[in-house]
Order: C-alpha cells, then structure tokens, then sequence
C-alpha cells in the first residue's frame, strides 16, 4: 500500500496546514518551509500527480493562482514542477507563488544568481 498524498490529507482536513484562501476547486497554503516570507502553494482539490497529468485542471489551478497573487504578494514567481528529475518531491499538482523583490538573491536555475549552474546542453 502506498502512502497516502500529503496534499490530499491537508484539503481532507486530516492534517494541519495555514490555509490562506479557498475556492471550490483548489485551496491556497503556506508551505512548511517557505523561502521568503507570503511564499504560498495553490492546490487542485482533486489529486493531479503533476501539472502535465491534466491539462484542465493544471489551468484552472495556475488561474487560481494568477488571481490570487497580484492580490497579496504583487511581483512574484509562479513556479511548479512535473516529476522526480524536474525537482518535483510532492506527487499532487502545487504552484509555488514565491514574491520576489529586487536584490533578494534568491537564486534560480535561470538567473546569473545561481553561479554553480552550467549549461548542460546547448
């Protein structure tokens, strides 16, 4: 038997977690380790294992997070991952809002900040 989803016990109420918002379809929390402080997860309610598993619902929950960020964080990154290799370690579809501010130094693969990252393919 497979453990159960983490994600899905949070939206059953089974575990604990500091909702923000909430919708019909998807729910808004502050992860357990957040990077930088407003730094939230928008969760489909229904279980996606990643955000190409299903494209309708990887819409509507990125929708939700669209909406939901300019409200409370202003410039942000909205970031998810799909599988293990892509650093994907919850197996629940989740968009990472991250707000950002200029000069915070908060590296990503993508931005001359991460100075140990090196082209691997050209």
């Amino acid at each position: 038997m497979s453990k159960p989803c983490v994600f899905c016990e949070i939206i059953a109420g089974r575990s604990p977690a500091q909702f923000v918002y909430t919708w019909p379809d998807a729910v808004a929390f502050v992860p357990l380790n957040p990077v930088v402080p407003g730094h939230t997860l928008v969760v489909p309610r229904v279980h996606v294992d990643d955000a190409v598993a299903d494209p309708i619902v990887t819409a509507v929950t990125f929708a939700r997070a669209a909406w939901y960020a300019p409200r409370f964080c202003g410039s942000c990154n909205l970031i998810t991952s799909a599988g293990a290799a892509a650093t994907q370690t919850v197996f629940h579809l989740h968009v990472h809002i991250v707000p950002r501010e200029h000069g915070d130094g908060l590296p990503l693969p993508w931005t001359p900040q991460q100075e140990s990252w090196t082209w691997k393919r050209l």
